[in-house]
């Protein structure tokens, strides 16, 4: 079930902050008001694809800091195990460099609360907890507004990376249908003519393109 149009779950766990340094109950709470929020998840520290994405994100990082949102990525790993991954250099699969929060989801309730934990619990016939699938986070971008409500998600599969630039152009979009109440049209990216919500605004736009 989709959480868009719905309040981002709240959490508190520990996450590694600028790139070296741990705290405890760390909370997207303190952006309410202040900031958009993208958070995205990513299967697990030490693998092939993530640091691709977690390192885009953070070429991208001015970008979209210039829009007032803050990035924020998460998966089930411990935060020592992030530390470590953030201390390793790029050319031996690190992700050294990185300065945005990075969670650990170590219970694993902050992937269960947004929907994306691959799998999920279940009992064998004699009553034995197990767990079916992969309990780790797919790979999944939340973008969030100031009010902390969810306006748009993506979730992919574990060999799906995700594209940095879209999510950026989706981050535009929003701020311009909060700054302007227009709506974006198919393919919309900032600089583009949005139109009116209205059967006339929607006619007028088609009748020029």
């Amino acid at each position: 079930m989709t959480l868009v149009l719905k309040q981002a779950p709240k959490f508190k766990a520990a996450a590694v902050i600028n790139g070296e340094e741990i705290v405890e109950n760390f909370s997207l709470d303190q952006y309410l008001g202040k900031k958009h929020v993208v958070f995205f998840f990513y299967p697990k520290d030490f693998t092939f694809v993530c640091p691709t994405e977690i390192l885009a994100f953070q070429e991208k990082l001015k970008e979209f800091e210039k829009r007032n949102c803050v990035v924020v990525g998460c998966s089930t790993d411990t935060e020592e195990t992030h530390l470590a991954w953030l201390n390793t250099p790029k050319d031996k699969g690190g992700i050294n460099s990185v300065t945005y929060p990075l969670v650990a989801d170590t219970s694993k309730t902050i992937a269960k609360n947004y929907g994306i934990l691959a799998g999920y619990d279940d009992y064998d016939e004699d009553g034995n907890h197990t767990f079916v699938g992969a309990p780790i986070a797919l790979r999944a971008t939340f973008l969030i507004d100031k009010n902390g409500m969810i306006n748009q998600e993506t979730v992919n599969n574990f060999p799906l990376g995700r594209n940095i630039d879209e999510t950026l152009r989706l981050l535009d979009a929003l701020q311009y249908v909060e700054k302007h109440g227009e709506v974006c049209p198919a393919n919309w990216s900032e600089g583009k003519e949005a139109m009116k919500a209205t059967k006339e605004g929607v006619a007028e736009y088609l009748g020029k393109h």
